[in-house]
């Protein structure tokens, strides 16, 4: 990785919807833009996914390219390509709490009458559960046909609000992400985890891109923190504009 011309300016990137489309490959102009980037400022990648997801949007080896990474909201963080630190929500709650979750989550999903169900409605991740409704098996076109049907009938807003009051006692946090799921992590474990890792000391900017920065969407708390400038984007090739207007 080469020392950027401004290496005190860093600017974070979510993945889906900013760096290429939702759950797709990054386009080859995408990343020759993102690595021409990564010559003037400091870059770095935070998404929700964990890091196998992200390297199949991104690329393998993806820890490497950019100076920052930051897997699930940072609970997996990785700087200049040397990992720095693991959490799983799995110790923070304890097993017992995590069963009270998934059976919950099963019976709540059981009785929501969709136009169809798939498989995989619920994926453990060491920092976060992914609950899905439809379920992540689905495909692209049933993908974008419940995305629409979710906006009409508020799907995913219903059950979190559900899941806010059942499980109150725990210190929950829901976020809103993607077409078709929504995470629930530890409060504080949102995407304004990664900048524990951003000491201000050696940044005069810290700006956020993500598509998701309205309220209860996935980049919303770190596009509204004290320390970021916050950038609301709608596509990869936005962001391509709004970084070259500003970077370049």
């Amino acid at each position: 990785m080469l020392t950027p011309e401004n290496p005190r300016i860093i600017a974070l990137f979510d993945v889906d919807g900013t760096l290429s489309i939702p759950r797709g490959e990054i386009t080859p102009s995408m990343m020759d833009f993102m690595k021409n980037l990564s010559s003037k400022i400091t870059v770095g990648i935070v998404g929700g996914s964990d890091l196998v997801k992200q390297e199949e949007q991104l690329g393998a080896g993806i820890v490497n390219v950019f100076p920052w990474n930051f897997s699930q909201n940072g609970l997996v963080s990785y700087k200049d390509g040397k990992l720095l630190e693991i959490q799983t929500i799995s110790t923070f709650l304890g097993e017992d709490n995590i069963k009270r979750i998934v059976n919950w989550t099963m019976k709540y999903l059981s009785n929501i009458d969709l136009p169809i169900k798939r498989g995989t409605f619920i994926e453990f991740r060491s920092g976060m559960f992914n609950i899905s409704p439809i379920g992540r098996n689905c495909s692209r076109a049933e993908r974008n046909d419940y995305e629409k049907f979710d906006l009409k009938h508020n799907i995913r807003t219903n059950m979190v609000q559900a899941m806010t009051e059942e499980f109150k006692d725990l210190g929950l946090t829901y976020s809103i992400g993607g077409q078709i799921s929504f995470d629930v992590f530890p409060k504080g474990w949102d995407k304004t985890y990664c900048l524990k890792f951003i000491d201000d000391k050696d940044f005069d900017e810290i700006h956020f891109f993500g598509d998701k920065t309205f309220v209860g969407g996935n980049d919303y708390e770190i596009f509204t923190s004290d320390r970021t400038k916050g950038h609301t984007v709608v596509s990869p090739d936005d962001t391509m504009e709004q970084c070259t207007k500003l970077f370049l």
